[in-house]
């Protein structure tokens, strides 16, 4: 028999784990070989280093385009955004306040409920007896109508919510006051005027859309450039009836160098106090940084 096999006669069954260690083994010496091939590889563009180096800066005098596009790839890992990353932590409410807020309460605050109340009416009241209306009218020519006044109000009441959005729920709780306070303010001012109530109450209705409409435009406008804003300050001030550049020039950097102004100020002196000091609306160095002065106040914020 075993003539037989050495001379092939009879077929050899293989064992078919040594079959699969055969190949396995044919497997790892081509990896062994493939690293080595790399090393070797690896070590060949160690030495030519200086040699690239000298093709890339023989490259960077012949084509600087070239270079400047591979400039923008070297270092384009740095270019990443940073959205959500810098935002500013959110108050830590506890379940009860979580509970009662769903169904339309507001819960416990930083400061009493009635302090920061009538710091709303007081900063409303800054919105409205702290602006020259007659200068706007002027420089924006504006007609002398109840329906300018609201818009000139309205947007300093925007730029106040803006400010105030920023001090967590305390600062929302304060802008619902001032919302109320500016309502009650136009209001009064229609009974006064003569407008009877039928007139009154669709003029409101209608005051009120005009009011959520310029609010979503100017938001746009402030986190955008200042053609955004230029053109939200067109619909929703000048009534889309200005034809003048330099107009809307004034009132893009009126609105900036306020919310500039704004954001500088003390949120908690703010919310006990409601005190804002306008800036002109004509100003020779508009772009300076004002420092504001500290507010006076008793022990209770008021």
């Amino acid at each position: 028999m075993a003539a037989l096999v050495r001379l092939g006669f009879l077929p050899i069954r293989i064992n078919p784990q040594i079959a699969v260690c055969s190949a396995l083994q044919s497997i790892f010496s081509a990896q062994i070989r493939s690293h080595r091939t790399c090393s070797s590889t690896r070590k060949n563009l160690c030495h030519s280093a200086p040699e690239l180096r000298d093709v890339y800066t023989e490259l960077r005098h012949r084509s600087p385009a070239k270079t400047q596009f591979l400039r923008s790839l070297h270092i384009s890992h740095k270019h990443c955004t940073t959205k959500g990353e810098f935002r500013p932590s959110e108050e830590e409410v506890g379940t009860f306040t979580k509970i009662i807020e769903a169904i339309g309460f507001t819960g416990p605050l930083k400061y009493n409920k009635w302090k920061i109340k009538i710091a709303a009416l007081r900063m409303y009241t800054c919105c409205v007896d702290r602006i020259d209306y007659d200068e706007f009218f002027e420089k924006c020519s504006l007609p002398d109508t109840l329906n300018s006044w609201f818009l000139v109000t309205q947007l300093h009441v925007w730029m106040c919510l803006v400010r105030m959005k920023q001090e967590g729920r305390s600062g929302k709780y304060m802008c619902r006051y001032v919302v109320h306070s500016m309502w009650e303010d136009v209001q009064q001012r229609g009974k006064v005027m003569g407008i009877d109530s039928v007139t009154l109450k669709n003029s409101m209705r209608a005051l009120t859309e005009v009011f959520y409409a310029a609010i979503f435009g100017y938001d746009e406008g402030i986190i955008s450039d200042d053609r955004v804003l230029a053109a939200s300050l067109w619909r929703n001030l000048f009534n889309q009836q200005c034809e003048d550049p330099r107009k809307l020039e004034l009132m893009v950097e009126y609105v900036r160098k306020q919310i500039q102004y704004l954001d500088s100020l003390n949120g908690e002196d703010l919310l006990l106090t409601g005190e804002v000091a306008w800036r002109p609306l004509v100003e020779s160095h508009p772009q300076s940084i004002l420092k504001p002065s500290a507010p006076t106040y008793n022990d209770e914020g008021l």
